[in-house]
């Protein structure tokens, strides 16, 4: 019946594809075992189907069906549009039907999973802690005064790059606002700025996939996704809002007479995750509000640390001294700097009783190089389990399983946003599974841009927290942005295209030089931005010179980039940029496979002597020759006297 039913199957591909797949596939891996099948297995036909099916097919060309499976040859290869769809029957099947040993596996795997997950969440963690440590004084610094509205993007962005959480630079200009300390119109602009710093967290991550080139592109796409959304709501309401203030007249329209007290809100992610990384390093977030809201004017002040009678706990270094009744620090309560102890864990290990703002800067260092090094480590042991559990399950099901509805895909992420109370770490932990393949690019988008809202919750909180109904404006305006953004950009299929386009050409990029992530993290997340920074400076001295001068620098800046679009697009730079960029990967690769050449071009020259009856020491010096001479040299003697093909 086989030859009928594929005859009538070609006929109905739409109403009985599901049929066909499995009538056909399982004829042909049928077929395909009785003539490979061995004595041994023959008497025993109860293992796995799949395991002996993958075993002898291990390409998509190779199935009727022409289905992908997970660890094909050519899994790279297939594109959205050729994967097929399967049904919500085949997902519950591959995921819930399995035998005792398989189901044992699976225990393990999940486990595993959990394990490197949950380092993964404590690096990110303490990753982050460490950066507050290092760039807290200068973040803090930076968010101090009123400024220019491009001056307060680019802070914002800072900021938040620096101490790698928007989070916190979020909490911190909504207290800013609350106390005063910067306008409403101010506080709109520093937000917009966070919401670029954000992005950078996941893009680093992405980095961690670099040994397997499809691996990094996929992942630098999924990171950058997020990056250019925000660019590009950037780009629009930036302008926009300086010109007609809508942020702030609609927020102002919704804001109630007076914001009454509440408790700050943490998530139960960041309740399993923090006892860990706070018995390794806590940061101090009072210094970098005190900072910004100008009640100290260095960290300086907050050193040495001091804690009383030489006891390091929470009580005797971290207790606040009640100025109203009098007390005095180093008599009555002690003191700490960047790095503080908890109530419930004590002091970390990075804490020192007596340490000034070098001592505690070091230490900072140290817990970034350490977390940096536990997140890669945690990230190819995740990405490993997760290759070794999707091994041999076809795209159709994965697809079907991961390929949700964009506006569910957003709830789903601003809900994971809200309960681990930070959209770095939901990106960052997304981004593997984009690298592996299991979440699509098209399902990224939406993700990330339910963590965008997802992390205006936590200005929300913070602004509960305050009495100022002006701190809710600016976190309603963080919220309303985002809703702005993802209203222009997401709906529309032709808008919510270039995003897409953009990252994958960004992906595609690291095919060419694994050098452009971090190329790419230093010009957009710090060169720039300091750029725009020193030119903003200009104009904020107030003087005649320096707004001359900074108008003759836009100009010559503008021109420049004019310039440079020229070149780019009239004058073949892009595919100049392209082939110098091939040029580069072509000789790393012939230098990798030059030691191999070189023996093989010595053997052939050998055998030829051999062949030829060549006195002893020409074959000797031809032989040097061959050794010593260069690459060109080699070719050149190759080209005029030819000794056969590599292949042969």
């Amino acid at each position: 019946c086989y030859p009928a039913s594929s005859h009538y199957l070609k006929n109905t591909p739409t109403q009985l594809a599901f049929f066909e797949r499995n009538i056909v596939d399982s004829h042909y891996y049928t077929r395909t075992r009785a003539s490979t099948m061995s004595t041994t297995e023959a008497q025993d036909p109860v293992k796995s189907e799949t395991n002996k099916v993958e075993s002898v097919i291990r390409s998509r060309k190779e199935r009727p069906t022409g289905s992908t499976h997970f660890g094909d040859a050519d899994w790279d290869e297939e594109q959205v549009d050729e994967i097929g769809d399967a049904t919500w029957g085949e997902v519950a099947k591959a995921c819930c039907v399995h035998d005792a040993k398989e189901w044992g596996k699976i225990f393990v795997g999940a486990c595993a999973a959990l394990f490197f997950l949950y380092f993964f969440l404590v690096s990110l963690e303490l990753m982050g802690s460490a950066a507050k440590v290092l760039g807290g004084c200068k973040a803090g610094g930076l968010m101090s005064d009123d400024t220019n509205p491009v001056a307060g993007l680019v802070i914002g962005e800072l900021a938040t790059a620096l101490i790698q959480s928007s989070s916190t630079t979020t909490s911190i200009i909504v207290s800013l606002v609350g106390a005063e300390a910067v306008s409403v119109n101010t506080g709109i602009y520093l937000v917009m700025g966070a919401n670029i710093g954000t992005s950078v967290t996941n893009t680093i991550v992405s980095m961690g996939q670099m040994a397997d080139g499809a691996q990094l592109e996929r992942a630098f796409a999924g990171a950058t996704v997020h990056d250019i959304f925000n660019l590009l709501s950037v780009a629009i309401l930036f302008p926009l809002e300086i010109i007609s203030h809508y942020l702030y007249h609609l927020t102002k329209a919704m804001l109630p007479d007076n914001v009454k007290d509440g408790e700050a809100w943490s998530g139960p992610i960041k309740k399993i995750v923090s006892p860990l990384s706070d018995k390794i390093l806590k940061s101090n977030k009072d210094v970098i509000k005190d900072i910004a809201t100008g009640k100290v004017e260095s960290c300086d002040t907050y050193y040495p640390v001091l804690c009383l009678d030489g006891i390091e706990d929470y009580k005797h270094c971290a207790s606040k001294c009640d100025k109203d009744a009098g007390e005095e620090v180093g008599v009555d309560c002690g003191r700490v700097g960047l790095i503080t102890c908890d109530k419930t864990t004590g002091c970390p290990a990075f804490f020192q009783n007596g340490a000034n703002l070098h001592d505690d800067s070091i230490s900072g260092g140290v817990c970034l190089v350490l977390s940096l090094f536990l997140l890669i480590v945690c990230l190819m042991g995740l990405v490993n389990v997760l290759q070794r559990g999707l091994a041999g399950m076809s795209t159709r099901i994965i697809y079907k399983a991961t390929n949700v509805n964009g506006l569910i895909g957003i709830v789903i992420g601003a809900a994971i946003t809200i309960l681990v109370q930070s959209s770095s770490i939901t990106t960052s932990v997304l981004t593997p599974f984009v690298g592996l393949g299991v979440i699509q690019l098209e399902q990224m988008l939406p993700l990330t841009l339910g963590a965008n809202i997802g992390t205006t919750i936590t200005g929300l909180l913070a602004a509960m927290v305050s009495d100022n109904v002006d701190a809710l404006q600016v976190a309603l305006c963080h919220l309303f942005f985002n809703i702005s953004g993802i209203v222009i950009w997401y709906p529309i299929p032709i808008m919510r295209r270039v995003p897409l386009r953009g990252a994958r050409a960004l992906g595609r990029a690291t095919r060419r030089s694994r050098l452009v992530p971090p190329i790419y993290i230093i010009v957009v997340f710090f060169v720039i931005p300091l750029l725009l920074l020193g030119l903003s400076s200009l104009f904020m001295q107030k003087t005649v010179g320096f707004t001359v001068l900074g108008s003759f620098l836009v100009i010559g800046v503008v021109l420049g980039i004019a310039r440079f679009i020229w070149w780019w697009k009239k004058q073949e730079g892009l595919q100049k940029c392209l082939a110098c960029l091939d040029r580069r990967t072509d000789m790393n690769n012939t230098m990798k496979t030059l030691p191999e050449d070189m023996q093989f071009l010595k053997s052939k020259v050998s055998l030829l002597a051999e062949h030829t009856g060549l006195p002893e020491d020409e074959e000797a010096g031809d032989a040097q020759k061959g050794s010593d001479g260069t690459a060109e040299e080699v070719a050149a003697e190759n080209e005029e006297n030819p000794v056969g093909d590599k292949n042969e």
